[in-house]
């Protein structure tokens, strides 16, 4: 990088920029651009469970990314890197390595070509986010709490490696897009020969009223203020043909395969600084069981996470850009998987210095959880993105 940023000055041009946007360079002969940069978060994390004494507490960088993005030889060919560099964001936490019996580690987040091919249609090559449910989608630096819910954290479709092909068009005012992927189905930088069959996901959006302001739809919090209202409908269909890991794109490697298949609808709505965001996801294995194999006491030894999840989740951003939210979530799994229903409620207060680029937010959510005692968490976290 130091090499890259005192390459000759006749060669390329360093445009204007703001806190938030990065480094921006454009070749001379406007064959290729190049935006460069950095963002990370540091996390407190703490947790009181009920019947205890104690107090678990962390501190930790839980996010840490290089991003580069732009075009090559033609503006309609465009670009994404991004890499982590945290042990959460490369799953190396746990101490696994890159097997077929342990979560993949790898710091190889977005790696993805995406070209225009018509005014409304964009084919997308690489790895990147599928298009599955919102708040998934929706980059972590902008989200309305410190991080996503159960859903997100029991059902999601994260990223994969493959191609996507992507539509808009306007019906009047009304706004639709149209998304169709097929992926390798392992998630993220697998090395390995496919395990199983691919991934095929289809999603379709609604925007009634229009198009938000600055991609609202994908961002936490009214950071805009719409000043009329705004309203973004979606569903998204995914199956995963013989998925080998236990969350599909995510999870443990597990020793037996199954179909997935998996059902999101959400919403969204902006105006006037408040927001409000609803997701329902519904997962299953059609015709069979997600269990793999018991242990020896008839516990669930593997399994595949399926099950139901509800997230709710509203805010308003005071004028002194303070926000004050809140986020109800229940995850309901398959019974025969053993794995506990779940609920959370959560309160969060946000502080947004330049807009989700500098911001201070915390939350405090109270966990119920079948078989387990209640538990308490509070986390605040300082997200800078430059």
């Amino acid at each position: 990088m130091a090499l890259f940023f005192v390459y000759d000055a006749q060669a390329q041009s360093l445009n204007k920029t703001k806190f938030g946007k990065g480094l921006q360079f454009v070749a001379e002969d406007s064959s290729f651009s190049l935006k460069f940069g950095i963002r990370f978060q540091t996390l407190y994390q703490g947790v009181h469970t009920r019947g205890t004494k104690g107090w678990d507490d962390r501190f930790l960088i839980r996010r840490a990314r290089l991003k580069f993005d732009g075009f090559a030889f033609t503006p309609r060919l465009v670009y994404k890197i991004e890499l982590g560099l945290s042990n959460s964001d490369i799953g190396a936490g746990g101490g696994g390595d890159i097997s077929q019996t342990n979560d993949a580690d790898n710091i190889i987040l977005d790696a993805v070509a995406k070209y225009q091919l018509t005014p409304t249609l964009w084919v997308w090559v690489g790895q990147t986010k599928l298009p599955g449910n919102r708040e998934r989608v929706i980059s972590s630096q902008k989200l309305q709490f410190v991080d996503r819910s159960l859903l997100n954290a029991q059902i999601n479709l994260d990223r994969d490696a493959g191609f996507q092909l992507r539509h808009e068009h306007a019906l009047g005012t009304v706004l639709l897009r149209e998304m169709a992927s097929i992926s390798m189905g392992e998630g993220r930088d697998i090395t390995v020969n496919n395990a199983g069959g691919y991934d095929y996901t289809g999603r379709v959006e609604i925007l009634p009223l229009g198009e938000f302001k600055g991609d609202g739809d994908y961002v936490g919090g009214d950071i805009e203020r719409e000043e009329t209202p705004k309203l973004a409908l979606a569903v998204s269909y995914d199956f995963n043909n013989n998925a080998s890991r236990s969350r599909g794109q995510l999870g443990s490697f597990l020793s037996g395969q199954r179909n997935l298949s998996t059902w999101f609808a959400d919403a969204m709505f902006k105006y006037k600084g408040f927001s409000a965001m609803g997701e329902y996801a519904d997962r299953k294995v059609p015709n069979g069981t997600p269990v793999i194999s018991y242990k020896p006491d008839g516990t669930v030894d593997e399994t595949f996470v399926t099950g139901k999840a509800l997230n709710l989740q509203a805010g308003y951003l005071l004028p002194s850009d303070w926000e004050l939210a809140g986020r109800y979530s229940i995850f309901d799994p398959t019974a025969v998987t053993g794995i506990g229903a779940q609920k959370q409620y959560t309160a969060g207060v946000s502080k947004y210095i330049v807009d989700h680029s500098l911001k201070v937010q915390s939350d405090l959510t109270l966990i119920k959880e079948q078989g387990r005692n209640d538990r308490i968490q509070f986390r605040m976290q300082m997200d800078i993105a430059l």
